[in-house]
């Protein structure tokens, strides 16, 4: 059981609210291995202070992630990743994870003026050279 450091980068300006970039980014986390079962996550107080949000913002993160049994509080012992989901929930959790991350994409590019248009050819463009430098990596 590892004490790893929970790393998220909030965006104030996304109107995504905070405590759903605090679930998604934990999700993310766990989908994508850098959070494993049994990890212990900060307290609650001590991750609002560190992001320098509301405690309360905070605990809705987690009560939504206890909720979904993704994590466990244990009074007077900490919270911790629980077990690890099955394959359908993790696969669930990336695509969660996925949206989220594509939606504070298009609102971060929307934000900043770029037409609809724009956003999505700019995706297909970037899709394409990385398919290309896949390609080229892979002969």
């Amino acid at each position: 059981m590892s004490n790893k450091k929970l790393t998220l980068h909030l965006d104030f300006r996304s109107g995504l609210p905070i405590y759903t970039q605090v679930v998604d980014q934990i999700q993310s986390q766990l989908a994508n291995g850098i959070l494993q079962p049994g990890d212990q996550l900060p307290t609650v107080r001590a991750l609002a202070e560190e992001l320098r949000v509301n405690f309360n913002t905070i605990a809705r993160a987690y009560r939504l992630l206890d909720e979904a049994r993704i994590i466990s509080t244990q009074q007077g012992r900490g919270t911790f990743i629980t077990e690890k989901p099955p394959p359908e929930v993790n696969e669930q959790l990336r695509q969660a994870s996925l949206q989220a991350l594509t939606e504070r994409f298009i609102n971060e590019a929307l934000r900043l003026g770029f037409a609809k248009g724009e956003i999505g050819q700019m995706v297909r463009d970037q899709l394409r050279v990385w398919n290309e430098a896949q390609n080229e990596t892979s002969k």
